[in-house]
């Protein structure tokens, strides 16, 4: 059970606290360019239509205290990788530093695992995002690799490192 937040569906009304807390250059520094800055109602309203239209969904707001204050998704896989995942968070800067996502991250990797029977779940953190590292550690991920020079954000190229999390009955298998 979910102490310090829920995790959900996103359902329209989200979209006024979504854009309040996504609108943060710290945000979105740390995510791939397909996060607008500044990022706008519009932009809020869009992300949600798309998310409720996915089948399977596979992104969910974080809730806390009543308000979508975050975002939390998967993207499966396909072809010969199908059996994994990479997941994906954010949250508004006035939650970090509460265990939060550590929490969602759990919430929904449990989920993943059980719904859509995959083998794997991966993130590509940026190098620099050591409260991110942090959150996938505490969650179960293993550091498995840096990608070096293998993205580009705000202008420069930078390394990205792979996270991972296998379940133990699965590990050598």
């Amino acid at each position: 059970m979910l102490q310090k937040c829920e995790v959900r569906s996103f359902c329209a009304s989200d979209a006024e606290s979504l854009a309040r807390h996504a609108n943060d250059r710290r945000i979105w520094i740390h995510l791939r360019d397909r996060f607008p800055h500044p990022y706008t109602h519009a932009d809020a309203k869009e992300y949600i239509e798309d998310t409720l239209s996915d089948d399977p969904q596979t992104s969910f707001a974080i809730v806390v205290d009543g308000s979508a204050a975050g975002s939390i998704g998967l993207r499966l896989q396909g072809d010969v990788e199908r059996v994994g995942a990479e997941v994906g968070y954010w949250l508004g800067a006035s939650y970090w530093g509460r265990g939060i996502c550590t929490e969602a991250l759990r919430a929904v990797t449990d989920y993943a695992l059980r719904e859509h029977d995959l083998a794997r779940l991966f993130a590509l953190p940026f190098a620099s995002n050591l409260a991110s590292h942090r959150v996938l550690e505490k969650a179960g991920y293993v550091l498995e690799g840096r990608l070096r020079r293998s993205a580009i954000k705000d202008g420069r190229i930078i390394d990205q490192l792979l996270y991972a999390f296998v379940p133990d009955s699965l590990v050598g298998g």
